[in-house]
């Protein structure tokens, strides 16, 4: 029960306040951590597998570091309760009520949850990106650049308004549906552990000259990581999209593809480069009826992605509110989907 209250204080927390900017946040210190490693460690010879001692090292630490002080604190908290119910002569009505009281290591697992998820940081970063957008595509450039890895100083209009859309599916899966994914699975410390695994990637897992050996294997745990995380992720945006369609609040059904949707999603998904990313991509490309993916420059290289869908028209602020509808019901129904696994397993 107390796994179901940290779950639900931690997301009610990202919903009502997001990445708190005025506040430490871990990923921050794991980029930190990660910068430092790789300024030392990518140079000379053997820079793979300095990269991959690097990139295991960090995410075997994270994992164990978590583990070992949630282990103290459920101590911690077994020595108060104890001694607080004998100062009081309550022994045994606190004893019997124990499991309603929120142990130290419930209240460090909802901080933790808050920090890892950042769907609320994400769709806000995407309402900025097309406001900026309409005031001037200079500031569109530069909102859009935030929160993509690419070259943002020659895009159009439109190539700004894919960029965030693309980014806004992407990131459902890693910022939020594959932490509560390892969350369910492996509790808090491997839902922190999987944010130092996409930390990496996000730093390192680049296929330039730089990154390609120091990166590889930071790429490679990247992609397992989120191999079943991506597809159900795309599974949730199908299923938000028919329930909210249902509902009046996901457009029109002849706008989209509703009776070949998933085939859509599953042809679509191969395009991408990564084994992952297309499957959400592919999602909101189908329920949008628009195409995602080309040329894109990253530091200075251009890498010719294919195109994810068929029909290239303008996106436009609707389009945006349509996506954020379905990123929110995804993400209800994954909690929901932990929620339940907290509850009966």
């Amino acid at each position: 029960m107390n796994s179901l209250f940290s779950l639900l204080i931690g997301w009610v927390l990202d919903l009502l306040l997001g990445d708190p900017s005025r506040l430490p946040h871990p990923i921050v210190w794991f980029g930190k951590v990660i910068a430092f490693g790789e300024h030392r460690l990518n140079k000379g010879s053997r820079r793979m597998l300095k990269g991959a001692l690097q990139s295991v090292g960090l995410i075997v630490a994270v994992f164990a570091l978590t583990w070992a002080i949630r282990s103290q604190l459920l101590l911690l908290s077994s020595y108060i309760l104890h001694h607080t119910s004998y100062i009081l002569h309550h022994t045994s009505y606190i004893l019997h009520h124990t499991s309603y009281i929120l142990p130290l290591a419930s209240l460090l697992d909802a901080i933790i949850i808050f920090y890892c998820l950042a769907g609320t940081t994400l769709i806000r970063e995407v309402r900025q990106v097309f406001r900026a957008l309409d005031r001037s595509l200079e500031e569109g450039r530069r909102q859009v650049a935030r929160i993509v890895g690419r070259d943002t100083s020659e895009l159009s209009a439109q190539e700004v308004r894919t960029a965030a859309l693309e980014t806004l599916a992407e990131n459902l899966s890693d910022g939020v549906i594959a932490p509560l994914f390892w969350l369910a699975l492996l509790g808090t410390p491997g839902m922190l552990a999987y944010k130092m695994v996409n930390t990496l990637d996000s730093m390192i897992g680049y296929r330039t000259e730089r990154y390609r050996d120091f990166g590889c294997w930071a790429a490679h745990i990247d992609d397992i990581a989120n191999y079943i995380p991506a597809r159900l992720t795309a599974l949730l945006m199908v299923t938000s999209h028919y329930l909210l369609t249902i509902v009046g609040r996901g457009g029109s059904p002849s706008s989209t593809l509703h009776s070949s949707l998933i085939p859509f999603v599953i042809r679509n998904s191969r395009r991408h480069a990564s084994p992952n990313s297309g499957y959400p991509e592919a999602a909101l490309a189908g329920i949008l009826n628009c195409r995602f993916g080309g040329p894109h420059y990253y530091f200075g290289q251009l890498f010719d992605k294919p195109y994810i869908g068929d029909n290239d028209r303008p996106l436009t602020t609707e389009d945006m509110k349509k996506s954020i509808r379905i990123n929110r019901m995804a993400e209800v129904l994954m909690v929901a989907l932990v929620a339940l696994r907290f509850l009966f397993v």
